[in-house]
């Protein structure tokens, strides 16, 4: 029996500080339930045997205000894991929001990444909007499933802030949250799979989107690190986070009421601190136990975590708590799984009093630690409060209903009991990694039945769609590629039948490694329509609109930094307007324009010279390139865009030398990419403007017309073989 080869999983977490081993968690906003979920299960994917490869990968952060672990390029995490970090944007750490006009550069630098792994991963799974923004685009350009997993989303954010009072445009300042929300629209409609951790998160928070879809959404719970997080042994000792506590308490022997949590408004402690102060009987039965990440001086921390510990402290002086709450300023990773068993071992108790908690990590912790658990009823925890039996849900805005149910956790031994008992029974068998992994893989193993077609790609407008028999691969050759054939369509590719079929039989044969792409003036839809027409397999690579567009992949992916880059100083109104007056020119019908392509017919006999239309844009202060071919045709473009930049910037941007790309033209406007170090064909067929070029070296001039020129450059070139770039006569 043929061993397969495993599978090479890419997860992607943009932001916050993620390393292998002393999680920062709750340092800032970015750096919480989400980054210690990445790394866990990376690590357990990892384990599974069906596993060959698993990259986590986030961003590179060299700033001396965090530690220097996060400026490695790589860490290991298992002899099968590992986390990569790829530069982007400044060096220094940036909170989540500030990201987003850096993520076009991370998404290069993942293509990079997949180029230097020389393999196409079989899954990419993104975490937050962030990575899917990035997922979106890589996924599509390889034509690989996109997992992703949104763990808090943009709608339902605005939402609650909008119900607090939030003026929309504070939000969109602070938040960038139609930004957020386009991503993860986006994401929606491309991803093959979306994993909720709970029931709720899809039918109440997913179903916001416009984008819902749920029959490609599935429930997988997070798992807990069972080996880090298990009851205390009889022989426990004293663990170190004891002493830390023991400084708050006059009477530390006693049950424990303990939160853990980020210091956001959210997470309402303060209500916590108000049931506790304003019972007496609830004081004398236990002490509170508040771990808010860490911190140094409040007054120096963002504005949300200040005003959490700013109202904190007022309580805790208003209800005089003092000897009976405890609020340390640090705790590390290995102290929080000791926290849950100190409050076990004092019979006490979790609570979780947030507003809404889209899952509750901390939940699930404390429960394997055999802690009776307390929890809001809105999100994640009536999942696992349903799954564990083991505790109370509240209205956390209810001071009476988290106070008896505190009391009641305290005060029913035989109850205690059997929570306790439940936990550590159900947690093992509902929410361990490894049975998160197993559902995981067997979604995975169904991804053959459902291609999905990216919302980036405009290829659901074309005919190609409309044609389930066209020839579209499932994956795109560009990352294993060694080499590249990229025609002009007009008057080169497709022109004579029995030419073109022996090309396509040709390149299915001998081209294992080769990548195919078309360079074009025409627009897409028009380009491929052509394709389409003439049964030509789609292309790995797709230029078009004269060099303005570059499109990856079978599902035909837009590159948006190719279009940042060239639509630098691009100003078409002006254009039009200068061009109004010159005789002899009239624009060209509309589907023949592009976003950056104005595209004219000439008449030469009533228009002034070529040259002298370039110059008369140039005395306007107009930065334009014109192509001018078959004397009628004019395209303007950015001054950075053209056929030959735009294969110099895909063969840069996926690993790939220019000197092992053939490129084939007929016209004046294939010039840019016939010139320079690519090898180059120009075909039998060519028009006149383009004979300049003969003499030049790695031109080489076919006798056959239309792709019995290429044909003869395969040849020519031993393009199949070892490549040769010298003349063979």
């Amino acid at each position: 029996m043929s061993q397969n080869p495993g599978l090479y999983i890419l997860l992607v977490s943009v932001h916050g500080l993620i390393r292998g081993n002393n999680l920062e968690l709750g340092r800032d906003a970015d750096t919480g339930g989400q980054t210690k979920y990445v790394v866990e299960l990376a690590c357990t994917l990892a384990k599974n045997p069906e596993v060959e490869r698993v990259d986590l990968v986030t961003r590179l952060v060299n700033d001396p205000k965090v530690s220097s672990d996060y400026a490695q390029p790589i860490e290991i995490l298992s002899d099968k894991a590992q986390i990569i970090r790829l530069a982007c944007g400044p060096r220094r750490y940036l909170r989540k929001e500030v990201l987003w006009p850096h993520l076009d550069t991370f998404a290069d630098e993942l293509l990079r990444h997949i180029r230097k792994v020389g393999k196409i991963p079989n899954v990419i799974h993104t975490h937050y909007a962030d990575a899917g923004y990035v997922g979106c685009r890589v996924a599509g350009w390889l034509g690989t499933p996109l997992v992703h997993t949104g763990h808090s989303l943009g709608r339902v954010k605005q939402q609650r802030l909008l119900e607090q009072g939030t003026k929309q445009e504070t939000i969109e300042d602070h938040f960038h949250i139609s930004t957020r929300i386009e991503a993860e629209e986006t994401t929606l409609g491309s991803a093959a799979l979306v994993i909720a951790s709970t029931h709720q998160e899809v039918e109440q928070q997913y179903s916001i989107y416009d984008h819902y879809q749920p029959q490609r959404m599935v429930v997988i719970p997070p798992g807990v690190t069972l080996e880090r997080f298990y009851p205390a042994a009889d022989n426990w000792q004293q663990p170190p986070i004891q002493k830390e506590l023991e400084r708050f308490l006059k009477e530390p022997q006693k049950p424990i009421i303990m939160a853990i949590s980020r210091p956001a408004i959210r997470k309402n402690v303060s209500s916590l601190i108000k049931a506790y102060g304003e019972d007496p009987e609830l004081r004398n039965l236990a002490n509170l136990v508040i771990i808010l990440g860490k911190r140094e001086d409040i007054m120096t921390m963002e504005s949300g975590p200040r005003q959490v510990f700013i109202e904190i402290l007022q309580l805790i002086d208003r209800y005089d708590l003092y000897g009976h709450i405890a609020y340390p300023k640090h705790h590390n990773a290995d102290d929080v799984p000791d926290l849950y068993r100190l409050s076990a071992q004092t019979r006490g108790v979790f609570i979780n009093p947030a507003l809404t908690e889209p899952f509750g990590l901390t939940l699930i912790e404390a429960s394997a630690c055999g802690v009776p658990i307390i929890a809001t009823a809105d999100g994640g925890p009536r999942d696992i409060l349903s799954a564990c039996k083991n505790g109370l849900l509240i209205d956390p805005l209810n001071i009476q209903e988290i106070q008896d149910a505190l009391r009641t956790a305290l005060t029913d031994t035989e109850k205690w009991q059997r929570w306790s008992s439940n936990g550590l029974v159900n947690v093992c068998k509902h929410f361990s990694w490894d049975s998160h992994v197993e559902q995981y893989l067997e979604q995975v193993h169904l991804f053959p039945q459902r291609r999905v077609q990216s919302l980036l790609s405009p290829l659901s407008a074309s005919p190609a769609t409309d044609h389930p028999d066209w020839n579209i691969p499932e994956r795109n050759h560009l990352p294993i590629a060694d080499r590249f054939l990229v025609c002009e369509i007009d008057n080169t590719l497709l022109g004579d039948e029995e030419a073109l079929q022996q090309l396509i039989a040709r390149i299915e044969n001998e081209g294992n490694t080769t990548g195919v792409g078309i360079a074009t003036g025409r627009s897409l839809k028009s380009t491929l329509s052509m394709l389409e027409k003439w049964r030509f397999p789609m292309p790995d690579l797709l230029i078009t609109s004269a060099g303005t567009e570059i499109y990856y992949g079978p599902q035909v992916v837009l590159d948006t930094s190719w279009q940042k880059h060239i639509g630098y100083n691009w100003k078409s109104n002006i254009i039009h307007e200068a061009m109004k007056d010159i005789p002899g020119v009239e624009l060209q019908p509309q589907e023949a324009q592009g976003k950056f392509k104005i595209s004219y017919f000439v008449d030469e006999e009533k228009s002034p010279s070529f040259r002298e239309i370039i110059r008369h844009l140039r005395r306007h202060q107009l930065p334009v390139k014109g192509i001018y071919s078959r004397n009628m045709y004019l395209d303007l473009v950015p001054i950075r865009a053209s056929k030959g930049d735009a294969i110099r910037y895909a063969a840069l941007k996926w690993g790939l030398p220019v000197q092992r790309f053939l490129v084939a033209g007929a016209s004046g406007n294939d010039e840019s990419m016939l010139a320079g170090n690519t090898l180059a064909v120009v075909v039998g067929n060519y028009s006149q403007e383009i004979e300049k070029l003969r003499g030049c070296p790695q031109i080489y001039f076919a006798q056959g017309h239309y792709a019995w020129g290429i044909l003869e450059a395969l040849d020519y070139y031993d393009f199949f073989g070892n490549l040769s770039q010298t003349k063979s006569g």
